[in-house]
């Protein structure tokens, strides 16, 4: 870590990850407790030699660095205190002329979760938020189900194969999969043998059981409801846009999927994805034949199939949702993606938690790829001129959320802002400086992606416009919007905030059309008829960049008179939260109207 990023540490207040404590002479206890959570969840830095003076922090360095700092890495080496010898690399800074001690606590392999304390499971912890949370029982189920050195899906299941398969499912799958080029001949294969040839059936001979990988693919119902008392997909389709349906709108369509995945994927494909595809006349000029294909498709279907082969089956109380808005369809599913998050859009292999069930899928040529199957949807995404899909991989409530936007990048005021700056981009270059400006950090996986790019041309991308002063190196691999760019004048145009930031009228009315929000400013506004503090208006927003949250969104709200907070005498208390005025409220009425 250097300097300037322990300052930027200093500045951004405790979060999911970064905990501060004073231990100037000693290691508080709740010390190791922050080390078990950061492994459990996503990893993050400790720092020793900081107070916390209400919500905000002060260096006072540590005055005995060897005593602590041997003090806490031995402890941490010691079985009896902590489950798992977490490998936790140490940095020494000085700021002014106070020690402070950086420890970066990395995540640990699945295989060694959950990390626990003093030998008991009950002291296992994740972090949320700038907490650290003791984990629920069902919380610890899930690390040891993802833990255990057989999948889920390979388990096999007590039931009678002769009996245990829908006929037609198994027929229908065999007949795409002997279609698809390169796929060995099964054609005098039983149905049990050919499902043994696939590795669905464990044991052997007259003693072979289906594998729950098999079960969920072809089972009978009666025997699909032993493994799987819950829907498989929950579809549901809304009139209104997200932050309108959230406030309470009812779906006005819906489809639930309670069948075995091969029936649950045809019904997705075949029934709730035509529901609402556009078909396009369009002639191939080859062939000179009607190719009606939506133009979305790719992105649906790689969404729906990630959506069927990565969920969490062994969790029985949650169901997969796709939720079809107005303004964007989101995926949501139980079980967090494995991969770590900067490397879920890199190409390449991924460890995945139903081997089986993926092996399947990809024999019948969906998500053949493997590996691929997120930046296939980003790449159809970014043909359509969309902005990029958004991903959440939530390892504290083990959830995956996958968002697409209906939404282009590159907006008229997008345009005009360009314009201004007096610059001449290249059409990528253009689109790798809108993502800048909405997200305020891309990385290069992120470039490749919007600018339809190979790594090295990623590369060549960001140094351009670091040369143009439009970005700044932000570490490996990441680039910051400039910093003389990132002024409230001149991100209003790009990123349409709150321009005039008028006062509150007298009157109580604000006109919709006199203020320009950015669509999470809308969402802040309806959240907040109740009041939220900002880590809780971060998470519903999806957005984790501290300051810019406030700069960008919610510091021009409280101006423009929207939202207030509720100890505005005390702006760094740690209570502070924040709740909407009666312009704002009015504001809210007016532009649902």
């Amino acid at each position: 870590m250097t300097q300037a990023e322990l300052i930027d540490l200093l500045h951004a207040h405790e979060w999911r990850d970064v905990e501060f404590k004073e231990a100037r002479r000693a290691v508080p206890k709740d010390a190791y407790e922050t080390v078990g959570a950061f492994a459990n969840t996503e990893g993050g830095h400790l720092v020793f030699g900081v107070r916390e003076v209400g919500s905000e922090v002060e260096p006072v360095g540590v005055l005995d660095v060897d005593k602590v700092q041997g003090e806490f890495l031995n402890t941490l080496r010691q079985p009896r205190k902590i489950s798992v010898v977490v490998p936790v690399q140490e940095e020494l800074h000085r700021v002014g002329d106070l020690d402070l001690l950086v420890f970066y606590v990395p995540e640990v392999p699945r295989a060694q979760k959950p990390v626990y304390l003093n030998g008991d499971i009950r002291r296992a912890f994740v972090r949320s938020g700038g907490s650290d949370v003791r984990c629920s029982a069902n919380e610890r189920n899930r690390f040891l189900v993802d833990a255990a050195a057989e999948r889920y899906d390979g388990q096999p299941v007590e039931c009678d194969p002769a009996t245990a398969f829908d006929e037609d499912s198994i027929r229908w799958y065999r007949a795409v999969y002997q279609a698809k080029p390169g796929n060995r001949s099964h054609a005098g294969l039983s149905d049990l043998d050919f499902l043994a040839q696939m590795g669905l059936l464990a044991g052997y001979g007259d003693n072979r059981a289906p594998t729950r990988a098999a079960v969920l693919l072809f089972g009978t119902n009666p025997v699909l409801r032993q493994i799987l008392p819950r829907p498989v997909v929950d579809c549901q389709r809304y009139s209104a846009n997200r932050d309108a349906a959230d406030t309470g709108e009812r779906w006005f369509d819906r489809l639930l999927l309670e069948d075995n995945l091969v029936r649950t994927w045809r019904t997705l494909i075949g029934d709730w994805y035509e529901r609402f595809a556009e078909h396009p006349f369009r002639v191939d000029p080859e062939t000179l034949q009607r190719d009606d294909t939506p133009p979305d498709y790719q992105a649906f279907r790689e969404s729906m199939v990630n959506l069927i082969v990565h969920q969490d089956y062994a969790d029985q109380s949650r169901k997969a949702v796709i939720r079809r808005y107005a303004d964007q369809t989101v995926f949501w599913n139980p079980g967090d993606a494995f991969a770590a998050d900067a490397d879920l859009l890199e190409p390449g292999e991924k460890e995945v938690r139903n081997p089986r069930i993926v092996f399947a899928f990809r024999h019948i040529g969906l998500g053949e790829n493997a590996g691929w199957g997120l930046r296939d949807v980003f790449r159809n995404w970014q043909q359509l001129g969309n902005v990029p899909p958004r991903i959440g991989n939530d390892k504290r409530r083990k959830s995956f959320e996958l968002v697409l936007e209906n939404e282009k990048l590159m907006s008229g005021s997008q345009r005009a802002f360009q314009k201004g700056l007096g610059v001449t981009l290249t059409d990528e270059q253009a689109r790798v400086f809108a993502l800048a400006c909405r997200e305020d950090e891309v990385t290069l996986s992120q470039m490749e992606l919007v600018a339809g790019v190979s790594g090295a041309a990623a590369s060549a991308l960001a140094e351009s416009l670091v040369g143009q002063s439009l970005l700044r190196p932000a570490g490996p691999g990441r680039y910051a919007l400039a910093k003389h760019l990132r002024e409230p004048d001149r991100m209003d145009g790009a990123q349409g905030l709150v321009t005039d930031q008028p006062a509150a009228p007298k009157g109580g009315l604000v006109t919709p059309g006199v203020i320009n929000l950015t669509k999470h400013q809308k969402t802040i506004m309806i959240i907040c008829s109740v009041p939220h503090t900002r880590a809780d208006l971060m998470e519903r927003t999806g957005l984790n960049h501290r300051a810019f949250f406030r700069r960008k969104h919610l510091d021009p709200l409280v101006r423009a008179g929207l939202i207030r907070m509720t100890r505005p005498n005390e702006p760094n208390h740690p209570d502070q939260a924040y709740v909407v005025t009666e312009a704002g409220l009015a504001f809210v009425r007016e532009s649902q109207k």
